[in-house]
């Protein structure tokens, strides 16, 4: 008799299961309570399985024997809190594929920069001649992947959402980028909750696979310290010197796993800042532990084209720069956008506030930013934080009249960034759609 799995949420997560149950011989029905969006719903329905949306027929739910949750929809759902009352097992896609996929994983995960590594250690892959799939919360789902794609590794972009409902998921190798002040709001505003959440990416390793993270990161090292991981540990730092890891020595990045030596000048890197310098000696780390010549590495470190939304240089008009950094959805990610401005700022900032915190910012904004343009429907809270230290603060509702503005407000060798440092959603549909309008306002000037 077939087992029987209800999808709760159809976006890329849940189409990917559906894909998947179907091939491995499921009973599906995909249940969305919201509308399915028209290029998913013609997969639907040439895969030819049960599904609704805009409803949840509850008693069709409760005949499942196992439960895929897309990662946007929160454990406190009343409907999640039924079925685990009913002892329905509840699981997330990420936990569904790893069932039916040999393929071994390099997954990241971490608060920022975790788009950036996964593109950039897909990229030494493919340089290196090693055979490579790229997915998870980027591009195509675990699920699709394990389901169409046949390689040798599949590398994965892992958000904490997505770890939430793993219980036997175990990549090769981990990484963890960093953890800061992000998506509290999901882990009753306490930050242990939201730190457990990412070490999840550990939980199931053993002595035989290998966690890469940040050592400069007190959020990572203290938890560490009192939950400790059973795989390899592998640190890199650009404050110390690390036995056994990444480090930096004289401007160069030095990674040294077990004796064996790579060393490459960080002015050489593609992508410049104290967080991509950390971004590339994470690649660097899975390139050496997967043998990928070091002339290679190098290579791909210098030639790396980054990731779009992600401080993207758009357009230099009347020698002003318009960079687009849009996938800055919180303080953190704005930090080290700020960080790397060479020259006065006007910044445009704004959207769905995820309980901000801005004091980390107020020296770079005092020391980079002539003026701020507030680009949200609430901006009560930006306005109180940066009020007395920014003479021009001006306020929008639309992404055209920001960079309008912007044009009016920059002169010759300033930059215009917009690096949101909030959520989209109360005007854009998602950071992609909030940094293509920014970058066709721009082509407009």
């Amino acid at each position: 008799m077939s087992k029987k799995i209800v999808i709760l949420g159809g976006g890329e997560s849940g189409i990917g299961t559906a894909i998947l149950a179907k091939k491995e011989g499921y009973e599906v029905f995909l249940s969305d309570k919201g509308r399915i969006k028209d290029k998913y719903r013609e997969v639907l329905k040439h895969i030819e399985i049960e599904w609704e949306d805009e409803k949840h027929t509850e008693s069709k739910i409760f005949e499942a024997d196992v439960v895929m949750k897309s990662p946007g929809i929160p454990e406190t759902t009343p409907l999640v809190k039924q079925l685990r009352e009913k002892g329905i097992s509840v699981v997330s896609e990420i936990e569904f594929a790893s069932w039916f996929s040999e393929v071994p994983v390099i997954g990241i995960t971490g608060s920022n920069g975790k788009t950036t590594v996964t593109n950039l250690v897909q990229h030494v892959l493919k340089q290196g001649g090693i055979d490579s799939g790229m997915g998870g919360n980027i591009g195509n789902s675990y699920a699709k992947m394990a389901a169409e794609e046949n390689h040798d590794w599949f590398v994965l972009e892992l958000s904490s959402f997505q770890l939430d409902g793993i219980e036997k998921f175990r990549p090769h190798i981990a990484i963890l980028t960093n953890i800061t002040l992000d998506h509290l709001d999901r882990y009753d505003y306490k930050l242990e909750n939201y730190i457990g959440s990412k070490f999840r990416i550990a939980e199931n390793q053993t002595e035989e696979d290998y966690f890469i993270y940040d050592a400069d990161d007190k959020n990572i090292t203290d938890w560490l310290q009192k939950n400790p991981v059973s795989s390899q540990k592998l640190p890199f730092s650009i404050e110390k010197k690390i036995e056994n890891g990444a480090y930096i020595e004289n401007e160069n990045i030095v990674v040294n796993i077990n004796n064996t030596k790579f060393t490459m000048p960080t002015s050489e890197l593609a992508l410049q800042g104290k967080h991509n310098t950390k971004n590339a000696m994470a690649a660097s780390m899975v390139s050496q532990l997967l043998r990928i010549r070091k002339q290679t590495i190098r290579e791909s470190m210098a030639n790396f084209q980054g990731v779009e939304h992600r401080l993207e240089k758009v357009l230099k008009i009347n020698n002003v720069l318009y960079i687009n950094d849009s996938k800055a959805t919180n303080v953190n990610a704005t930090f080290y956008a700020l960080e790397s401005m060479e020259s006065e700022t006007v910044w445009i900032l704004g959207g769905v506030d995820k309980g901000n915190v801005y004091d980390d910012l107020l020296p770079l904004v005092n020391e980079k930013v002539k003026a701020i343009i507030c680009l949200g429907v609430d901006n009560h809270k930006i306005v109180n934080a940066f009020g007395n230290i920014v003479d021009t603060i001006e306020e929008t509702t639309s992404m055209k009249e920001a960079v309008q503005m912007a044009y009016r407000l920059a002169d010759k060798g300033d930059n215009v960034l917009l690096s949101p440092a909030c959520a989209s959603f109360d005007l854009f549909e998602n950071y992609e759609d909030r940094g293509r309008q920014f970058k066709e306002a721009v082509r407009n000037l």
